[in-house]
C-alpha cells in the first residue's frame, strides 16, 4: 500500500508544478440528468448545475469517445458530510462549470451499487491511506482511477480537479502509467489465495491470541473499543458473546453486557423514538452520527434479542421493544419492505439543514414541556454538563431506573409510567418539527438483515407481531425481488425492482430465510434457501479461489471483480456464505457444500489471529467446528408449541428441524412418531436417545465447555 500513497504523493507534486497554468473556461448549458432516476440521493442532486449523470454504459461509452476525464462522486442519502460538500461545491456556479467543461460527472448511490463503491473505495485507499463518504474520484475515459479522495472544500476542489485535468492536457502518459500502477494495487486488495493446507487448519486453530488482541481494544468503562469515533459492530459483539459463553469467560461476558447497556444508555440510541444512531463521535456513546441506517437497527435488534435469551435483562426488551416500533413507525412500507435509512440532517425554523436538528432539545424547551417533572427528568438524562451537546442537549443515562427511582422516593413502575409520558410528550413535539429526509428505496439484503431482526425477535419475546413482519417482508422478496432464472434484484422503488443483485442479496436472505424456517416449520424458506446458494455457486463462485465474487458473471465489468471476505459494521458477504453453506450441509446432507464453506474458513483463517476485529463472523463459523454443533429436531403434533419453548432460549451452537407431519427432508425422514411429540438431540449424525420435553433435551445441549 506504500508504494501506492508514494507514487500519489509524487503526481500531486508533478499536479502543483502544473497550477499555474490556467485555461479560459466557458459556460456550458445545464444538462444533469439525474431526474428521472429512483435513488434519493440521486435526486438529491437532480438540480446542482453540475451536469451530472447516473452511472451507465451510454455515459461511459460518451467519456471514451469523447475522450474525457470521468469525476465519479459517491455518497448516500443520509451522509451528512455528502450534503455539507452538495451545498458548498455541487449548487455552486462556479465549480459547476469547472467540472462541466472537462469531466463527464458521474453521481453514484454506494447503496444501489455497491460493487462501483468498493473499487473506488479500494483505490483511494490505496492512494491516502483512507477513505470514505463522500467518495470523490477522478478517472481517465476507461474508469481506471487516478485521483481521489473525500471531503473538499469548494476552492480546494476546484484547484484539484483543474490541476488534474490541466496534467491530463500536458501530460496524459502520466496519469495513464499511474492509472496503471493503480490498478494492480486495487486488484490485489482483495486478492486471496486458495490455502491447501489439510483440516488441520480449522480443528487445530488458537482462538486464544486473536480474544487477545481483541480485549486490547476494549473500553473498560463505556464499552465498545477505546477509541473515538464508536461504532457498534453488532458482529463483534454476538461472536464475543458467543465465545465468553462458551469458555465461561466472564470477562468477555462483561465486555459485552457493559456495551449493551452504554450503548443503550447513550444519545447514540433514541430515547425518545427508538431505534440506533449510525455511530458515536465521542467514547461514551453520547453525541452520534444522527443518522439512522436499516441494518444497524436490524442486526442490533437481532443482538440484543439474543443477549436477552441468555440474560432476561428487561433493559435489552426494551431496546427491542421501542427499536421495532420505530421501525414499524417510520421504516417500513406497506408492502412489508424497509426503508434504507433517515437523514442525519433535518430542517430547522429558519429551513437551514441542521445535522441533529429533530433530534436535541434547549433547556427551556424541556422545562416548558415537561413542567413539574423536569427535576426528575433532568437527572435521569443528565440535562447538564455532561448530557450537553454545542447549545442543545443529546439525551443520556448514566444510572438504571433503580437507582433513580431510590433518588427520588418512588417505585421503579412508578417512574417507568413517567417514561411513557415523557416520551410521549417529547415524541409530539418534535413531531412538529421538520422531519429529517426518508430514504425510501428497499434493499434486498438490508431487507433481509431486517427479517432476521423480526425472526430473532419473535424467538426471544414470542411477540405474533414480529413474527408476521418478518414473513410479510419473506413473502415479498420472493414474490418481487426473486425472479423466475432464480437471481436476486438488489433495489425496490416505486413499484419497480431494479439492479442485479449481489452476493450481499443471496447471502442475507439465505441466512433470514433459514432463521425464518427454524420458527415456521414452513420448508419453502429452507427449499428457496438452496435454489439461492445453487445460483450463487453458478454465478459468482471461484473454484480456483474457492471463494465467491462480490458480482455476478453476468454483470458489466468494472477495472476490478472484488471478493468481500472482510467483516465490516455488516458481515462479509462471504462470511455469511459460508455460515450459510455449513447450515445447508446440515440440512440436504450436503458434503459439497460443508467442504466449500471448509475452504473458504480455511482461506481466511491465516488472518483471523492478526486482525480479529474484522473476522468475527468466520470466527463464529470457527467456533461451529471446535466445539459440538447440534441438529436438533422436533417432530410430532406438538412440535410448533415445544418450538416456541426452546427458542426462547440462547443456542448459539445448534440449528433446528421440526414438523407436524410427516417430512422426507433429511433430517426428518424417519422420525414422526405419529401422536407424541419427540425431540432429538444429534452431533456429527449420532443421536441420543428422543425426549418428550424441551427442559430434558436442553439438559443434553452444551452451550459452555
Amino acid at each position: 500500500m506504500l508504494k501506492y500513497i508514494s507514487i500519489f504523493l509524487i503526481l500531486l507534486t508533478i499536479v502543483s508544478c502544473n497550477s499555474s497554468k490556467k485555461e479560459s473556461v466557458t459556460t456550458h448549458e445545464y444538462t444533469n440528468a439525474l431526474a428521472k432516476e429512483t435513488s434519493p440521493y440521486l435526486l438529491q442532486h437532480a438540480h446542482n448545475p453540475v451536469n451530472w449523470n447516473p452511472w451507465n454504459e451510454d455515459v461511459l461509452q460518451k467519456a471514451k469517445e469523447e475522450k474525457k476525464l470521468i469525476i465519479v462522486s459517491i455518497g448516500y442519502a443520509a451522509c451528512h458530510w455528502c450534503h455539507v460538500m452538495e451545498k458548498e461545491s455541487f449548487e455552486d456556479s462556479t465549480v459547476a462549470v469547472a467540472m462541466n467543461q472537462n469531466f463527464i460527472n458521474i453521481k453514484v448511490d454506494r447503496e444501489e451499487r455497491p460493487d462501483i463503491d468498493q473499487v473506488y473505495i479500494n483505490a483511494v485507499q490505496l492512494m491516502t491511506g483512507s477513505a470514505g463518504w463522500p467518495l470523490n474520484v477522478i478517472t481517465l475515459p476507461d474508469g481506471r482511477p487516478v485521483w481521489g479522495g473525500t471531503y473538499f472544500k469548494k476552492n480546494d476542489w476546484i484547484a484539484s480537479i483543474t490541476q488534474i485535468q490541466e496534467l491530463y492536457k500536458t501530460d496524459p502518459e502520466k496519469l495513464i502509467a499511474y492509472a496503471t500502477r493503480l490498478e494492480e494495487g486495487i486488484k490485489s486488495m482483495d486478492l486471496i489465495v486458495r490455502n491447501t493446507d489439510d483440516d488441520a487448519v480449522i480443528t487445530d486453530f488458537n482462538a486464544t491470541a486473536a480474544i487477545d488482541t481483541l480485549k486490547r481494544s476494549f473500553d473498560p468503562q463505556y464499552g465498545g473499543t477505546n477509541r473515538a469515533p464508536k461504532f457498534m459492530m453488532p458482529n463483534n459483539l454476538e461472536y464475543l458473546l458467543r465465545k465468553g459463553v462458551r469458555t465461561n469467560d466472564k470477562a468477555l461476558i462483561f465486555h459485552v453486557t457493559n456495551t449493551l447497556q452504554k450503548m443503550a444508555y447513550g444519545g447514540l440510541y433514541d430515547a425518545i423514538g427508538g431505534g440506533f444512531a449510525r455511530y458515536s463521535v465521542d467514547e461514551k456513546w453520547h453525541v452520534p452520527h444522527f443518522e439512522k441506517m436499516l441494518y444497524d437497527n436490524a442486526q442490533l435488534v437481532s443482538l440484543y434479542s439474543k443477549a436477552y435469551t441468555l440474560t432476561k435483562d428487561s433493559l435489552y426488551k426494551d431496546v427491542v421493544t421501542e427499536t421495532l416500533r420505530y421501525i414499524a413507525r417510520e421504516m417500513t412500507s406497506k408492502e412489508g419492505t424497509f426503508y434504507s435509512s433517515l437523514d442525519a440532517d433535518s430542517a430547522t425554523e429558519t429551513g437551514a439543514l441542521e445535522e441533529g436538528a429533530y433530534y436535541t432539545y434547549t433547556k427551556k424547551e424541556l422545562q416548558e414541556l415537561l413542567a413539574v417533572d423536569f427535576e426528575i427528568f433532568a437527572t435521569y438524562y443528565n440535562i447538564n454538563d455532561f448530557g450537553k451537546w454545542e447549545d442543545r442537549y443529546v439525551l443520556i443515562k448514566t444510572e438504571s431506573d433503580s437507582v433513580i427511582a431510590q433518588k427520588y422516593t418512588i417505585s421503579v413502575a412508578q417512574l417507568k409510567k413517567k417514561k411513557v409520558v415523557w416520551r410521549s410528550t417529547l415524541l409530539e413535539y418534535r413531531n412538529k418539527r421538520t422531519k429529517p429526509r426518508l430514504d425510501d428505496k428497499t434493499l434486498t439484503s438490508w431487507n433481509a438483515l431486517m427479517l432476521k431482526g423480526y425472526v430473532d425477535a419473535y424467538k426471544a419475546f414470542q411477540d405474533d407481531a414480529y413474527l408476521n413482519a418478518a414473513i410479510k417482508n419473506a413473502n415479498f422478496i420472493k414474490n418481487k425481488q426473486l425472479q423466475r432464472d432464480g437471481s436476486l434484484f438488489h433495489s425496490y422503488k416505486d413499484g419497480a425492482s431494479s439492479i442485479n443483485g449481489y452476493l450481499e442479496d443471496y447471502a442475507a436472505v439465505i441466512d433470514g430465510y433459514i432463521s425464518l424456517y427454524e420458527v415456521t416449520m414452513d420448508e419453502q424458506w429452507l427449499a428457496i434457501s438452496k435454489e439461492l446458494a445453487d445460483y450463487s455457486f453458478s454465478h459468482f463462485y471461484d473454484k480456483e479461489k474457492g471463494m465467491f465474487y462480490f458480482t455476478s458473471n453476468k454483470d458489466t465489468k468494472l477495472v476490478a471483480r472484488t471478493i468481500e471476505y472482510r467483516d465490516n459494521v455488516i458481515p462479509a458477504s462471504n462470511s455469511i456464505m459460508a455460515n450459510n453453506l455449513f447450515k445447508l450441509s446440515h440440512y440436504f446432507d450436503l458434503p459439497a457444500y460443508r467442504s466449500t464453506s471448509d475452504q473458504m474458513l480455511k482461506n481466511v483463517l491465516p488472518d483471523a489471529t492478526k486482525y480479529p476485529s474484522v473476522f468475527p463472523n468466520w470466527l463464529t463459523l470457527l467456533e461451529n467446528h471446535q466445539f459440538n454443533y447440534y441438529e436438533i429436531v422436533i417432530s410430532g403434533n406438538n412440535a410448533s408449541e415445544k418450538l416456541q419453548e426452546l427458542n426462547q432460549h440462547y443456542l448459539p451452537n445448534a440449528l433446528i428441524a421440526a414438523s407436524e407431519k410427516e417430512s422426507d427432508r433429511y433430517l426428518l425422514e424417519g422420525r414422526f412418531p405419529g401422536d407424541e411429540t419427540l425431540i432429538y438431540v444429534c452431533v456429527n449424525n449420532a443421536c441420543r436417545l428422543p425426549v418428550k420435553s424441551v427442559e430434558k433435551a436442553l439438559e443434553t445441549l452444551k452451550i459452555s465447555e
